[in-house]
């Protein structure tokens, strides 16, 4: 709806960033759109890389600052395909400031994707592009790098040319699978991969982007002449320790170990890193195998006591929205009362990874849990060798080792289903049965 005269609406500017903060495991930068309106700023994801060795800093222009000496047309490839970027979020921005609707940012945003749709070829790259940005809008940004990851996999091994969907065929799925061998990459890696491209395609078939004709997965076992997703060896090693090791974790105490200059303020930053991993892995262990994401995430409004006056923590987990409701067993309590310094404030978080007024964003928070995750994890392995734990320890081998020690102490099945949020017992017989065969062992010592 136009508005009256009274106020005529802004245009939003559309600029190519090179963004040399963000560097990939190949050393290149990305290059992202920024849609700037009203003194607020959207940044979208092209797919699009260059190495710095290619890029001529003193120029403002992407067309001046990439150099001329990229081998084979590579850089008037990317030139165009940047263009093609820049001008269809202009045009978006152009059309909604023409017809003076009120808009934002992620409105140019919509209105480029709502115009790509409109007119775009039947090509696997540029579909996928449309999907990141959707799921970028949608803040699922843990979709979006998933697929921006495929993405740009599929790029390098098309050496950047796109194709229609009919040529994703199972002779290009085969070689894709070889390429990334070739590489060194696992079948897990291989399987996320395919498992990605897989949903891309089953999107592009119910939008009538694709042809089921050309669907080259196989849907069943007797599908046997098209690509299986499910060839791939995906089985991973589950890892518990037992309750004596529990217990070296709980004895150990960070010691001071620099010396000399700034030792003072290294020491107290090593000390509070390793002690906040140690209770980190405890009160998941205590606490059902809460995950990291969830237990960081832990507002003191999420803890009460019921009517006996016992501590229980009630939240949602992120991954399945499942419910629960825990009694806080002594440890646990003696963990949580250790960051309760003062009355806290209802909406403060318990664990002091994340800050209110720093981390606002779904994208800032994401960016914090993975740094702080990596961090939490690398020091668990400097405990375990400190205590003579030869299991690598990372926040999932507490969750394990919760299932593990409820099964040992002869829990039913069904117990730790709902202490774990499981949906079935099968699945929870699945998770120990991968790794605990050493019950499975010792059962047999009943007939020596």
């Amino acid at each position: 709806m136009a508005r009256t005269t009274a106020h005529k609406e802004g245009k939003a500017t559309v600029k190519v960033i090179y963004r040399t903060t963000k560097t990939l495991k190949d050393g290149s930068h990305p290059f992202w759109l920024r849609i700037t309106k009203d003194r607020k700023s959207t940044y979208i994801a092209t797919g699009l890389t260059l190495h710095p060795k290619n890029w001529n800093e003193k120029y403002s222009n992407y067309k001046e600052a990439i150099r001329k000496n990229l081998p084979d047309g590579y850089r008037d490839k990317l030139i165009d395909k940047l263009v093609e970027w820049e001008t269809k979020y202009t045009k978006a921005a152009n059309d909604l400031a023409e017809s003076d609707e009120q808009h934002n940012t992620r409105t140019v945003a919509s209105k480029a994707i709502e115009g790509r749709k409109k007119a775009r070829s039947l090509s696997l790259l540029k579909y996928m592009d449309e999907l990141i940005v959707s799921f970028t809008m949608a803040r699922q940004l843990g979709n979006a790098r998933v697929y921006r990851n495929v993405r740009n996999q599929l790029s390098t091994f098309l050496q950047n040319e796109d194709v229609p969907f009919s040529q994703v065929t199972v002779k290009l799925c085969k070689d894709f699978e070889q390429w990334q061998r070739s590489r060194g990459n696992s079948d897990t890696y291989i399987s996320v991969l395919f498992r990605t491209l897989r949903a891309v395609i089953n999107k592009a078939i119910a939008e009538g982007v694709a042809k089921p004709e050309h669907y080259p997965f196989a849907r069943n076992v007797a599908e046997k002449y098209k690509f299986s997703v499910g060839q791939f060896d995906t089985s991973t090693e589950k890892r518990a320790i037992s309750r004596d090791e529990i217990r070296r974790i709980e004895a150990f105490e960070p010691m001071a170990r620099h010396t000399g200059k700034w030792a003072t303020i290294k020491n107290a930053a090593e000390i509070e890193r390793l002690r906040r991993a140690k209770h980190v892995f405890l009160f998941s262990f205590y606490c059902g195998g809460i995950n990291f994401v969830d237990l960081a995430q832990l507002r003191w409004s999420n803890f009460d006591s019921d009517e006996k006056g016992c501590t229980r923590l009630r939240y949602i987990r992120q991954k399945t929205g499942g419910k629960f409701n825990i009694r806080l067993v002594a440890p646990a309590l003696e963990i949580l009362n250790h960051y309760r310094l003062s009355t806290p404030a209802p909406k403060e978080y318990v664990f002091d990874i994340l800050q209110a007024s720093t981390h606002k964003t779904p994208a800032q928070t994401k960016n914090r849990l993975d740094k702080i995750l990596s961090q939490v994890n690398a020091d668990l392995k400097a405990i375990a060798a400190s205590v003579g734990i030869e299991t690598p320890l990372t926040t999932y081998v507490a969750r394990h080792s919760f299932a593990t020690s409820l099964k040992n102490s002869g829990t039913h099945t069904a117990v730790i289903s709902q202490a774990m949020g499981h949906k079935t017992e099968a699945v929870t017989a699945i998770y120990l049965d991968s790794f605990a065969s050493e019950i499975v062992d010792s059962a047999y010592d009943a007939l020596l």
